[in-house]
């Protein structure tokens, strides 16, 4: 600092000694006038260096700092090296907030900086996705604007943002269930988090479903069963006919119990079970003639079934688990098959991938109802569905098969027209290997919904 103020101080002392040197030689009016010029010209100088600095400050250029002269050379030389400290300091903020806006883009979660009044700030792409948020456009304008819902509002009036609030959000793909968290940072500003728990939302809806549904599934045939033993119990077995009508329904109930319950371990045991299944060869050409007996035996002569083996391979796989979801789609097709009614059953190759196919020219689905048919408990006619002693697990549970095995379940129906199920597997399960002796296959009744 002293390089400031001493050099100058210097030059005026130093001005005024020559003055008065000149003084006794040239006399006072000479030396007053020397001196005066001379500061002058010292005052010229600062006024020049200070239009080269007023003119940089207004460019704000660093490469045009002027040099100077003098004192001025250091305080020019200062604050080059003040903007180089503040283009390091810049720098560094800018690294920083860059590393932090790519951390916001991978966020799995929604993120949005909120101002003093909740003004948008910065948002990450999540944040975009799940409010229909655009950066560039809503930059600076305030979150309600774009999150109209009343209970948001209501939410954040409340000042009770400690508490998560469960909004559901219109989107391009299906309503959305999103969890909001404010966490508030600052002075007065907001982090406003958001999380998709559409799926949970999703799972928690299926159990309350599921449990109301098995409820309702065991609720009949218990009432039943109960109501012909209180009877019973009345009367003393007094009616041999009664009696014998209320056993044979009483077992028929039962079986239906047995069947939802074989059906429901089947299903958790599918979901359970993690990894690949098991490599059998499966022998399915002998599979799908079993089916056919079995189809037949189920049938009572009332359908005419017929099974088309087009191709010999066998299938690597689980042979329990492929006879279950088969035994399903052709137990189906015989249930809702009217009388008279034809059924196909077609192994073969479509495009090098096997295929296997379940025809018939039953009642038919309407098209509403075909994306909806591999969920649990789901019955176009629950009426026909209870009559033909369905449980409603058998396609839930061939979904589950055919995802096991790498698949694709199709699906295509008609009202009136018929049904057509298929499962294409992948070319790499194919396996010409041959088992010797027939392939064993276990009772499938109590598979088959």
């Amino acid at each position: 600092m002293t390089r400031l103020w001493g050099r100058p101080l210097w030059t005026v002392i130093l001005l005024c000694a020559a003055a008065l040197v000149v003084w006794p030689i040239f006399g006072h009016t000479a030396a007053l006038f020397a001196l005066v010029i001379a500061l002058l010209i010292v005052l010229l100088h600062h006024i020049y260096h200070l239009s080269l600095l007023h003119t940089w400050l207004r460019q704000s250029r660093a490469a045009d700092v002027p040099v100077g002269s003098g004192s001025w050379e250091y305080i020019f030389a200062y604050l080059v090296r003040l903007l180089k400290r503040q283009r390091a300091s810049e720098f560094s903020l800018s690294k920083a907030l860059g590393r932090f806006e790519r951390a916001g883009e991978v966020f799995p979660e929604a993120v949005v900086l909120l101002g003093d009044n909740d003004q948008i700030v910065w948002c990450n792409p999540r944040a975009e996705t799940y409010f229909g948020l655009r950066l560039k456009r809503d930059r600076g304008a305030q979150i309600t604007y774009i999150l109209r819902q009343p209970q948001f509002s209501a939410y954040l009036q409340s000042g009770k943002i400690s508490k998560p609030l469960s909004l559901r959000l219109m989107a391009n793909a299906g309503d959305r269930v999103v969890l909001i968290q404010m966490v508030p940072y600052g002075n007065s500003q907001k982090l406003l988090l958001g999380r998709d728990i559409t799926y949970w939302e999703r799972l928690e809806t299926t159990r309350r479903d599921f449990i109301a549904n098995v409820s309702h599934e065991l609720r009949t045939p218990l009432t039943v069963v109960q109501g012909f033993l209180e009877t019973l119990e009345d009367s003393h077995a007094s009616d041999p006919q009664f009696v014998e009508r209320g056993i044979k329904l009483m077992s028929e109930q039962t079986q239906r119990m047995t069947r939802l319950v074989n059906d429901l371990l089947t299903l958790s045991r599918l979901e359970s079970t993690s990894g690949a299944p098991s490599h059998d060869k499966v022998n399915v050409p002998g599979l799908v003639q079993s089916l056919q007996h079995e189809a037949q035996a189920l049938s009572a002569g009332r359908h005419t079934i017929s099974a088309e083996i087009k191709t010999d391979d066998w299938l690597l796989g689980s042979v329990d688990e492929l006879q279950s979801a088969f035994g399903n789609l052709v137990s189906n097709a015989v249930r809702y098959t009217p009388p008279g009614g034809k059924i196909e059953l077609i192994w073969e190759r479509e495009d090098s991938n096997p295929v296997f196919t379940v025809k018939d020219n039953g009642i038919g689905i309407e098209p509403q109802h075909l994306a909806r048919l591999t969920e649990r408990f789901y019955r176009v006619d629950k009426s026909r569905s209870r009559e033909t002693g369905g449980t409603g697990l058998g396609l839930a549970i061939v979904k589950h098969v055919t995802n096991r095995h790498q698949g694709q379940l199709k699906i295509d129906s008609s009202p009136g027209k018929g049904s057509v199920f298929s499962i294409t597997f992948p070319d790499t399960r194919i396996t010409n290997a041959r088992k010797s002796g027939p392939m064993p296959v276990a009772a499938a009744n109590s598979q088959n919904t």
